[in-house]
């Protein structure tokens, strides 16, 4: 069956078609949580949701739960979706229980249900093999991704800036998509949150203009910062503060780096309350983070204590509330808050609250 991008699965769905398979193929989380979004949205009233959207894991060996459901009305709906997550999952079992996954769903698709959108998702497959070929000559195949070139990352990001700003009633001033999108260096999820952030500073001017991006914004680049979370978990003061030095002589800014920290440990706190979840693409979602992102909080959460986490976050509101008095020499101040961040007698008493 075809491919089509996301933008051209949403022109379909206007036709108000049904479609009874979709494999959702991509590693980009904005992109597959809109195509869910709109999916339900178009086939599922609000008021039958809790009945009639269902969730499965080809991970967790559900494939069948999911074809099931597929055949089976919900309640108070006509019609439902069912979603069928990690179908990767399937290349990598035996090959006896991957030849009876092919077979279930082969049946399935010979004779969908009419009142079923059946939804699987994968961030990739191999076409060679059996389950993969199958999903690309029997489903509607939606690219979740943005491609592998920096220059079309950077387009197709700058393209939906355009979109989500009109969503939010506000209009980008010449180049500031552009700067927009190279600051969080194409990550969508990222680049929906900021948008967010900078239509409610525009107020009613409704207009973003570059300075605002500029000021607002904290560089991806800032975001470096993930390399100092396992030195500070790894309490090795004079490593982060050569780490440190090295940031300023790169000409990152105190205040932003000051951010970029706090937004840093308030995603960590965030990964640490996460349960159930073992890698980063999981975690995406939940996080509004890229996936490789995620992974890195994920891991560096294990490895501070939440206590920790808390006090880091008071120190940095001192720091940047010196910061921004503007009376103090930067450098100093940034010395000082990596060193209380690492010191063991703060890490004793975070601990002990």
């Amino acid at each position: 069956m075809a491919q089509v991008s996301t933008e051209q699965l949403l022109a379909r769905l206007a036709s108000g078609k049904m479609i009874p398979a979709l494999l959702l193929l991509g590693d980009e989380p904005y992109l597959r949580d809109e195509c869910r979004a709109r999916l339900i949205e178009k086939f599922v009233p609000e008021a039958a949701r809790t009945w009639a959207v269902s969730r499965y894991s080809a991970g967790r060996g559900e494939t069948q739960a999911a074809l099931d459901q597929a055949q089976t009305m919900a309640m108070l709906s006509p019609q439902q979706v069912v979603f069928l997550e990690e179908a990767e999952a399937i290349e990598k079992l035996g090959e006896k229980n991957r030849d009876e996954a092919v077979a279930q769903l082969t049946a399935y698709l010979s004779n969908p249900a009419p009142f079923t959108v059946l939804v699987l998702e994968a961030t990739g497959l191999d076409q060679r093999m059996k389950w993969g070929k199958l999903l690309f000559e029997k489903t509607l195949v939606v690219a979740c991704e943005l491609g592998e070139k920096p220059e079309q990352r950077h387009a197709a990001a700058v393209a939906f800036a355009r979109a989500i700003a009109k969503e939010e009633g506000v209009e980008f001033e010449k180049g500031a998509a552009e700067d927009l999108a190279e600051l969080v260096a194409a990550d969508l999820m990222r680049l929906k949150t900021e948008i967010e952030k900078l239509a409610t500073f525009a107020g009613e001017k409704k207009f973003i203009n570059r300075n605002d991006v500029t000021s607002m914004v904290i560089s991806e680049k800032t975001t470096t910062v993930w390399e100092l979370a396992d030195l500070l978990a790894a309490r090795k003061p004079a490593k982060a503060l050569e780490f440190l030095d090295r940031l300023l002589r790169d000409g990152e800014e105190p205040l932003p780096m000051v951010g970029a920290m706090a937004w840093m440990y308030r995603k960590l706190i965030e990964a640490s309350e996460l349960k159930g979840i073992s890698n980063g693409y999981q975690a995406a979602r939940a996080l509004a983070m890229n996936p490789e992102k995620a992974e890195l909080a994920l891991q560096a959460s294990r490895k501070i204590p939440k206590a920790q986490l808390l006090a880091g976050l008071r120190a940095l509101q001192k720091a940047d509330d010196r910061l921004k008095g503007g009376a103090e020499d930067e450098r100093a101040v940034m010395e000082f808050l990596v060193s209380e961040l690492t010191s063991e007698v703060n890490i004793a008493k975070s601990a002990a609250r």
